[in-house]
Formats: structure tokens, C-alpha cells, sequence
């Protein structure tokens, strides 16, 4: 599976995996949302994630929703 990479344009850290390109599954309450990019389906997710539970995610849901953390700054 393809995982297209979306930003929201109303939350400036919040992001989205979504499986198909045109992003129409995301929440509305978030949008606008921008593509940002494509995770192939050979590549590994960006950050660490595991691309068994984003696909499962998307599988369910329609979509997975992550947020940036500050640079610097520990999770909570």
C-alpha cells in the first residue's frame, strides 16, 4: 500500500497518513489539508512509525493522525 502524507492547514503540528491521494476520508474539522508527500510501498513511514499500524489504521478508519513534537522538547 501507497501511504500518502497530508498537513493540516488549521493545526500547524498536526499531520495524517492517509491511503489514498486525494486525502477525502480526513476529518474536515482539521482542514484544510495539504499533501506533503508519498511513502512507497517498499519504504519505511517517516519517524519511526510502524507501517503495520498505520496501514491497519487506515484500513479501519480511513486514516492515522499524528502530531510533530517541538524540536527539543521531550514527549509527553
Amino acid at each position: 500500500m501507497r501511504i500518502y502524507v497530508f498537513k493540516s492547514e488549521t493545526r500547524k503540528d498536526l499531520r495524517a497518513f492517509v491511503g489514498d491521494p486525494s486525502g477525502g476520508k480526513l476529518p474536515q474539522q482539521h482542514g484544510p489539508w495539504t499533501a506533503t508527500g508519498v511513502v512507497a510501498a517498499d519504504r519505511a513511514p517517516p519517524h519511526g512509525f510502524s507501517r503495520n499500524v498505520i496501514e491497519k489504521a487506515i484500513d479501519a478508519e480511513g486514516f492515522q493522525l499524528w502530531r510533530l513534537r517541538e524540536k527539543g522538547k521531550a514527549p509527553a
